[in-house]
């Protein structure tokens, strides 16, 4: 398919109720169509004039349709943008740039969950995007056995520092933290909340801690305390809220299903869930794991986990409908 020459479709599915049995992906986009039917010399002397009045354009890219009234496109992406975190074979910084574009122009998201991402990308791509286009940005710290702290540097001089953010198409209000427990030696990730102000939702994204990321204690767990956290900072049901959560969904089969609170697919329901019960997902990491999640209170029309070939994780991509 013409559309996924970036990456490839790995999965669908449908909310209850949602009547697209099949999926596919639109064609690429023409970010700068010809205009037929005028001269060359029109065309010369309408930038001439702009140019003599001081006139400065922007190029801003947009999705490849409108989104429907009503609607909301959401994804969350680990781009793997740390170098020194095992991420130098997974691509350029050039080629995660043009995957997170293609997550607007593309798949039509108007608000990406971004996890290892270096600041300096993230500033680009919302360049790229145009003026209509926001960004709320923290570092992850480095936390040493004395208790000092400095950011993650990503490898690039121009990459800046390492960190998860939201990248959205409307102003983002009330951005906040989320305060919860962090390893004592290691690495301090976290949760970072905003208000889309367009349609009033909640969005939260999260990077949690993996089992085993405390230097000095390595059997600690924190987890349960960073899900309980991120459950209680959202509202029951105008939220989007999820990222990488580093656990397996609940179940018979995953030791760490303890760690889950209430919330989490029971009041809102995530991105790929079919009922009430279900704890079923797609992999979103090449280990062949699901690591990443989308929970919503509203309804969900549309769920996709997309390979973008720029990363160990896949995006995952959810609409919901926000009326």
């Amino acid at each position: 398919m013409a559309g996924c020459a970036r990456g490839k479709v790995l999965a669908f599915c449908g909310a209850a109720g949602d009547d697209a049995g099949v999926f596919s992906l639109p064609a690429r986009p023409r970010l700068l169509r010809q205009r037929h039917g005028r001269r060359r010399a029109l065309a010369a002397t309408a930038i001439v004039a702009a140019l003599a009045a001081g006139v400065t354009a922007a190029l801003t890219l947009r999705s490849p349709h409108s989104p429907a009234p009503g609607t909301l496109t959401v994804a969350t992406w680990n781009m793997c943008g740390i170098r020194q975190w095992h991420c130098a074979a997974t691509g350029s910084p050039e080629r995660k740039r043009r995957a997170l574009t293609g997550l607007v122009t593309d798949d039509g998201a108007r608000v990406v969950l971004l996890q290892e991402a270096c600041a300096g990308d993230v500033a680009a791509v919302r360049r790229t995007l145009g003026t209509s286009w926001h960004t709320a940005f923290r570092p992850y710290l480095s936390r040493d056995a004395v208790g000092r702290t400095a950011p993650v540097r990503c490898a690039g001089a121009a990459q800046g520092e390492a960190g998860y953010a939201i990248l959205a198409g409307y102003p983002l209000v009330s951005v906040a933290s989320v305060p919860a427990q962090q390893p004592t030696v290691g690495v301090t990730r976290g949760i970072l909340c905003a208000t889309v102000k367009t349609p009033g939702i909640r969005v939260c994204d999260a990077h949690l801690s993996p089992a085993h990321s405390d230097a000095a204690h390595p059997g600690w767990e924190f987890r349960d305390d960073q899900l309980k956290a991120l459950a209680a900072a959202v509202p029951s049901r105008r939220t989007v809220y999820g990222g990488d959560l580093n656990v397996n969904p609940p179940g018979p089969r995953s030791p760490a299903s303890w760690v889950w609170p209430a919330g989490p697919y029971t009041v809102q329901r995530e991105c790929a869930q079919t009922s009430a019960t279900s704890r079923a997902a797609r992999p979103t990491h090449a280990s062949g794991h699901k690591l990443d999640y989308l929970f919503t209170g509203l309804e969900r029309s549309r769920c996709t986990v997309r390979d973008l070939n720029a990363s160990d994780h896949y995006a995952l991509v959810m609409r919901v409908r926000t009326g």
